[in-house]
């Protein structure tokens, strides 16, 4: 069943409107430079520690914000896959400190950009490692002198391939910071993935937190659904109808008619 928008996306949602509102909102109090780190002097010298905990709030560029909203926004389909509990504990795990050790461990490399792209990449590795591409497609132009036509040429391309254009913008938008900020939050999306983080699989927010009793009567109206649609589809819901209407003295006839 196909579903548009933001539907049993709650998070999602509150991730692509909150990374619009809060770029608006640094714009207008010009509180910008609140946000990016440089580890020196920043933090060695001025002791700012609490920059590690505003510095993925929001980007300080309109280029920025546009392509991780469009990515957030394609990338929902986790939360509906994992359900918004478990996708909300993915959001809210940030790498500050193992992006600020690395920062710090290369001579020139002493700039962080603000933006949560550690963030869109731990989910991107979600996206790489839990959904299928539906085909593939190859891209190639004129073959070449002296190859034959049944020979592969060229390159081989999936349906996921455009889903990564987006965050590769992010990435590269302010080497090397932007870089490093991708690669901490691809390789602690792969952590999660393989659990190699202890207990992350079980890690759950409060229901109570995203609306729980709403989200549960959510699924469960949408499993009925779905039991519904199977049902007429493979003809069980038709029999299980006519079972009941039988009832159990019908079902006792059954069992013991071979026995007369």
């Amino acid at each position: 069943m196909l579903t548009s928008g933001f539907t049993n996306a709650p998070v999602t949602q509150f991730l692509v409107i909150g990374t619009v509102i809060s770029a608006f909102l640094a714009s207008i109090t010009d509180t910008k430079y609140y946000f990016w780190i440089q580890p020196k002097p920043h933090l060695f010298d001025y002791w700012q520690f609490w920059r590690l905990f505003t510095w993925q709030l929001c980007y300080t560029n309109s280029t920025e914000v546009l392509f991780a909203a469009m990515t957030f926004y394609q990338l929902r389909v986790i939360e509906r896959l994992w359900g918004s509990r478990k996708f909300a504990v993915r959001f809210s795990h940030r790498p500050e400190k193992g992006i600020e050790s690395k920062a710090d461990s290369f001579g020139k490399i002493n700039y962080l950009p603000a933006g949560p792209t550690p963030i869109v990449f731990a989910l991107l590795a979600q996206y790489h490692a839990a959904i299928p591409y539906v085909y593939k497609y190859r891209v190639s132009s004129t073959l070449p002198t002296g190859t034959s036509s049944d020979q592969e040429y060229g390159l081989m391309l999936t349906s996921k391939s455009t889903s990564y254009l987006l965050p590769l913008q992010l990435a590269l938008s302010q080497l090397p910071g932007s870089a490093i900020a991708a690669a901490i939050g691809w390789i602690v999306g792969f952590a999660y993935r393989r659990e190699i983080l202890p207990g992350a699989a079980r890690w759950r927010v409060p229901a109570w937190v995203i609306g729980g009793s709403e989200e549960k009567a959510r699924y469960t109206n949408l499993r009925q659904r779905m039991e519904g649609e199977a049902g007429r589809a493979t003809g069980v819901e038709n029999n299980r109808d006519h079972a009941r209407r039988r009832g159990v003295v019908g079902g006792l006839v059954d069992q013991f008619r071979g026995a007369f």
